[in-house]
């Protein structure tokens, strides 16, 4: 479950990056805009890597933190935005994409956290079930 969860996770980010990237000015093109991208495809390569059980838990961590970083930098383009203008425009795009990239990682470490506190209570149930 949590495999799809985070390729699809990472899927949004990506397409978050490339639509920032292609929404820019054709004067000022910053490769910066692809950083939700980068993000994405991470967690889109842990998803896949969760499909093996042996893996599972470490990559699902690794994710976890992946998606933190990502949720933590999304702010980044709405500081710089402020600290430019000494204002804030929720409408530009790199607003835009920092506020999606927020939602999705967010979203994404939520989930992650009620998953591995399920995982823990079924390890618990199972172990408490068998016999000593």
């Amino acid at each position: 479950m949590m495999a799809w969860l985070t390729i699809i996770c990472g899927a949004l980010l990506v397409a978050d990056g490339l639509v920032g990237y292609a929404q820019q000015d054709e004067g000022h093109v910053s490769p910066t805009a692809l950083i939700p991208a980068a993000i994405g495809a991470v967690l889109m390569l842990c998803g896949f890597l969760a499909f093996n059980d042996k893996m599972r838990k470490h990559v699902m961590h690794l994710a976890a933190m992946v998606g933190l970083v990502g949720g933590v930098g999304g702010f980044m383009p709405l500081i710089r935005q402020y600290n430019k203008n000494g204002s804030f425009d929720p409408k530009l795009p790199s607003a835009i994409s920092g506020e999606v990239m927020i939602l999705v990682c967010v979203i994404f470490v939520g989930l992650c956290v009620k998953s591995f506190i399920d995982a823990r209570k079924a390890r618990q149930a199972k172990a408490a079930s068998e016999p000593a």
